[in-house]
């Protein structure tokens, strides 16, 4: 499976998010079991935990992108 595919399989930020909705839903409900409870309560550490690998990789490009050094150029309309 290609690097782009396995990029494709996984949530982005708001699927990760929208599943965190659900799963604190469910359990602020209180109508799970506790098995069922503590299974989701893994899923949505999981969860959280993917959602800020995705928010620190964002910060990271941004900050890239501020820290480059500006290019040349040209007023719009001088060209």
């Amino acid at each position: 499976m290609s690097d782009q595919q396995q990029h494709d399989d996984q949530p982005g930020f708001e699927g990760l998010m929208e599943e965190l909705d659900g799963i604190v839903g469910r359990l602020e409900r209180g109508e799970l079991s506790l098995e069922e409870s503590l299974a989701a309560f893994e899923r949505g550490v999981g969860a959280s935990r993917a959602a800020s690998a995705l928010l620190d990789d964002a910060e990271a490009r941004v900050d890239l992108l501020v820290r480059a050094e500006p290019a040349e150029t040209t007023p719009f309309g001088e060209a």
